[in-house]
């Protein structure tokens, strides 16, 4: 199936995310706003360059008739600094809020709102009567890591961002959190180097953070703030755009710049490969990584996103506006379940 031939595209990228469920996608493009479904693979609403400008960023609310979207790129109708609450039902921006700083990402909840600038985190109560709950001050986060739990009803919610110190990662729970508390921040120290990616599971148990290096991915529970696996990506330096959990919290994909997907084993660890030189133990920590279960490469062989569906399915929409579906077995083989489609999209890796 193609949508439209990619010698046609002529629309920049500017970000690409899953909802909550990963059964949507949002496409934040020069030209406006694109949202698919998919399963079956369709495009549910275009929000025109004509009604909101270029746009930067955006997040969708599982799948509900708001948005979040921030302008950007070419021709934006609205400032960088600017947090847009669209309602697609009534086809009207129901609510802005405007920082001092550029907006670099916003994350939703159905119970909150939380807009990422450089070096503060704004927590907000919504959608009813929003108000500012508290604010967070962060090291500098210019590429606007923040990730969130999406369930109300989880075990945990908890949002994760960079703490102060280098490589290490804030937790708070959104629960006990006010403006008028103050409480000792919580943090795991998770790497010694800059972190470029983090994800949450959905009950909030579990976190998965990268460092700008690219070559492990470390899985902590959120709890206890203790390590609980160490996976291997590769041995030379990546740039990873995404991480993320399956619905059962059983698997861990990871998407790079190089266009490979690496999928891990979380719950049978068994099922991750192991070097044949990991029980020497003078060889260190390279040897006694866990390395992926299953990997692919996609054809166009660039940035994508990538995240799981269901009956071990794996989907990948590259910034070349290809989308990707794989079905992945537990004993590391993986086929490709459909032809390439191409949304009317076009590379441009910014983000």
């Amino acid at each position: 199936m193609q949508l439209k031939n990619s010698m046609a595209m002529r629309e920049k990228v500017h970000s690409l995310r899953f909802n909550q469920d990963h059964g949507c996608f949002i496409c934040c493009m020069d030209s406006g706003v694109r949202i698919y479904n998919v399963e079956p693979l369709a495009e549910k609403t275009h929000l025109r360059e004509s009604l909101v400008g270029s746009v930067g960023h955006g997040e969708m609310l599982h799948r509900t008739n708001l948005l979040a979207m921030v302008g950007g790129g070419a021709v934006p109708k609205y400032a960088d600094n600017t947090a847009l609450i669209y309602d697609d039902r009534t086809s009207k921006l129901v609510l802005e809020f405007t920082f001092s700083a550029p907006v670099l990402a916003v994350r939703l909840r159905k119970d909150r709102l939380v807009v990422v600038c450089r070096r503060q985190i704004h927590v907000f109560s919504f959608p009813h009567a929003p108000q500012r709950l508290f604010t967070c001050e962060t090291r500098d986060n210019p590429l606007g890591l923040c990730e969130v739990s999406p369930l109300p009803s989880a075990d945990r919610h908890i949002l994760c961002f960079p703490a102060h110190k280098l490589g290490a990662v804030q937790l708070v729970d959104l629960l006990t959190t006010e403006s008028t508390v103050s409480q000792a921040p919580l943090t795991v120290q998770a790497h010694k180097s800059e972190l470029a990616c983090l994800s949450v599971n959905r009950e909030g148990t579990l976190l998965a953070t990268a460092s700008l290096k690219g070559t492990l991915i470390r899985v902590w529970d959120t709890a206890r703030r203790v390590l609980l696996a160490e996976l291997r990506r590769g041995s030379d330096p990546a740039t990873l755009y995404c991480i993320n959990f399956s619905g059962d919290s059983e698997f861990l994909c990871c998407s790079s710049d190089k266009g490979t997907i690496h999928i891990f084993a979380l719950k049978d660890t068994r099922l991750n490969r192991r070097s044949t030189f990991s029980r020497m133990g003078f060889l260190g920590g390279y040897m006694e990584s866990q390395w992926a279960l299953a990997n692919f490469t996609v054809p166009p062989e660039c940035a994508c996103v990538c995240a799981f569906g269901a009956n071990s399915t794996v989907y990948a929409i590259c910034v070349d506006g290809t989308f990707h579906k794989y079905v992945f077995k537990a004993d590391g083989c993986c086929n490709r379940e459909s032809f390439d489609v191409y949304l009317d999209l076009v590379a441009d890796e910014e983000f």
